[in-house]
C-alpha cells in the first residue's frame, strides 16, 4: 500500500514536466511574434514620411503594445518554469538573479499589470481613432478596461492581505 502511494506521488510530481511543452510552445509563439513585430516595424519605416502625426502615434503604440505582449510571454514562460517545473541553474554573473523573486502571487500581479497596460494602449488607440467607433463600442471598450483595472487592484489587495497573513 505504501509503495502504491509512493508511485502515485512520483507520477504526480513528475507530471509537472508536461508543462515544459507549454513553455517551449510559448517560446515558439514569441519567435513568431518577433517576426510579426519586424514586419510592423518595417512597414512603419517605409511609411514614416507619409504618415501624419496621429497615424505615427498609432503605429508607435502598436509597436509598444507588441513589446508589452512579448514581455508578458517571457514573464509567464520563465516564471512559470521556475515556479512549477524546475529552478534555473545559477550562474556566476547574476544574469538571472531576478528569477527567484517572482513567486506565483507576484507573477499574478505582474501579469494583471501587463494586461492593464496592454488594455490602456488599445483604449488609447481606440480614442485616437474615435471617428471609426460608435458610442456603444467606446463604452464597452472603456468598461472592459475598467474591469481589468479593478481586477488588477483586487489581485494586488488580496496579495497584500496574503503576505500579511504569512508574516
Amino acid at each position: 500500500m505504501k509503495s502504491m502511494e509512493l508511485l502515485i506521488e512520483r507520477v504526480i510530481l513528475s507530471a509537472r514536466w508536461i508543462l515544459v511543452v507549454f513553455y517551449v510552445g510559448l517560446a515558439a509563439a514569441l519567435a513568431i511574434y518577433a517576426v510579426s513585430f519586424i514586419y510592423k516595424l518595417a512597414k512603419v519605416a517605409v511609411d514614416v514620411f507619409t504618415l501624419d502625426d496621429s497615424d505615427m502615434i498609432l503605429a508607435m503604440l502598436g509597436l509598444i503594445d507588441a513589446a508589452l505582449v512579448a514581455s508578458l510571454i517571457v514573464m509567464v514562460m520563465i516564471s512559470g518554469y521556475e515556479n512549477f517545473v524546475s529552478r534555473f541553474d545559477k550562474t556566476d554573473n547574476d544574469e538571472i538573479s531576478w528569477l527567484g523573486k517572482l513567486d506565483a502571487g507576484s507573477l499574478k500581479i505582474k501579469v494583471a499589470s501587463s494586461i492593464v497596460a496592454i488594455s490602456s494602449i488599445h483604449l488609447l488607440q481606440i480614442f485616437l481613432n474615435m471617428q471609426q467607433y460608435d458610442g456603444t463600442r467606446l463604452m464597452w471598450a472603456t468598461l472592459i478596461h475598467l474591469a481589468f483595472v479593478v481586477s488588477a487592484l483586487l489581485l494586488g489587495f488580496l496579495e497584500q492581505i496574503m503576505t500579511k497573513l504569512k508574516a
